[in-house]
C-alpha cells in the first residue's frame, strides 16, 4: 500500500505557482498547508529544475537499474551537482540512498539493479522447507554474492529464513540446516508474543544489513567533507 502524503499533489503544484508567480511567498504558503519553510523551498526547486512530475507521491518503493545508479553517481563524483542536485534531477527520495552508491561505487563494489520486493522483508507465513531445498536456497545465495532478498524472492521465503540458513551453513554446514525444531506452529496458532518474536527475528537481520552500509556510508561523508573544503579555499 502507497503511502498517502499529507499534502497532495495538486496543492503542492499550485503552491509552486503561486510563488512563481509572486502570489504568495514561503512563509504564507507554508502557514496555509501547516508545512515547514523548508519543504516549500524543496517543491518550488524541484518544480523549476524537473517540472510539476518531480512532486508526483511515489506509490511504492523505487526501483534503479545499474545504469541509472552509475549515471547518477558519475554525475555527482563529476562535480556536476550537489547531493540535492542529483537527487533532485533523478528524484532519488533520499541523500542517504544516493550517499549508499557513491560508497559502493568507490569502493569498487559493482552496482546492481535494484527491484523493490518490500514483500520479503514482512511475509510472515513462512512456507515449510526440506533439508534439500534449504541446502539448494543456501548455496544459490552464496553464488550470488549473498543477495539474501532476491534469494527470498526466487524461492518464495522470507528474508530472515535466507539468512538465517546461509549464518548456520557457513558456521556449521548443511548438518546445521537440518530443521530439529519439530513441526512449525502455523500463523494462526501462535501467540501474540510468538508473533512478535518473529518480526523481531525479520528486523533484526535488517539492522544487521544495515548497520554494514553504515560503514560504507561513512567514506561518502568524508568525500563531502573534503569537497566542502577545497571549495573554500578556493574562494
Amino acid at each position: 500500500m502507497g503511502r498517502k502524503p499529507k499534502v497532495s499533489y495538486e496543492e503542492k503544484i499550485k503552491a509552486c505557482e503561486n510563488y512563481i508567480n509572486g502570489i504568495a511567498g514561503t512563509s504564507q504558503i507554508a502557514e496555509s498547508l501547516r508545512v515547514n519553510i523548508s519543504i516549500v523551498k524543496e517543491w518550488v526547486k524541484k518544480y523549476r529544475e524537473n517540472g510539476p512530475e518531480s512532486l508526483m507521491p511515489k506509490m511504492k518503493n523505487s526501483s534503479y537499474t545499474k545504469e541509472f545508479k552509475t549515471n547518477a553517481v558519475e554525475e555527482y563524483l563529476s562535480g556536476n551537482g550537489s547531493l540535492e542536485t542529483i537527487c533532485n534531477k533523478y528524484q532519488i527520495p533520499s541523500h542517504e540512498t544516493l550517499r549508499k552508491w557513491i560508497a559502493k561505487y568507490n569502493g569498487h563494489e559493482e552496482l546492481k539493479d535494484y527491484i523493490s520486493k518490500p514483500e520479503v522483508y514482512t511475509k510472515m507465513a513462512r512456507r515449510k522447507t526440506t533439508q534439500e531445498e534449504r541446502e539448494k536456497i543456501v548455496k544459490y545465495c552464496i553464488e550470488h554474492n549473498n543477495d539474501y532478498k532476491n534469494t527470498a524472492a526466487v524461492y518464495g521465503v522470507s528474508y530472515s529464513q535466507v539468512y538465517g540458513w546461509v549464518q548456520k551453513y557457513l558456521k556449521n554446514g548443511s548438518e546445521a540446516l537440518a530443521d530439529k525444531r519439530g513441526k512449525r506452529k502455523e500463523e494462526s496458532e501462535l501467540t501474540e508474543v510468538e508473533k512478535l518474536q518473529r518480526q523481531n527475528k525479520i528486523l533484526q537481520a535488517r539492522i544487521k544489513e544495515l548497520e554494514m552500509e553504515a560503514v560504507l556510508l561513512k567514506k561518502v561523508e568524508e568525500i563531502e567533507r573534503r569537497r566542502s573544503s577545497q571549495k573554500r579555499k578556493t574562494k
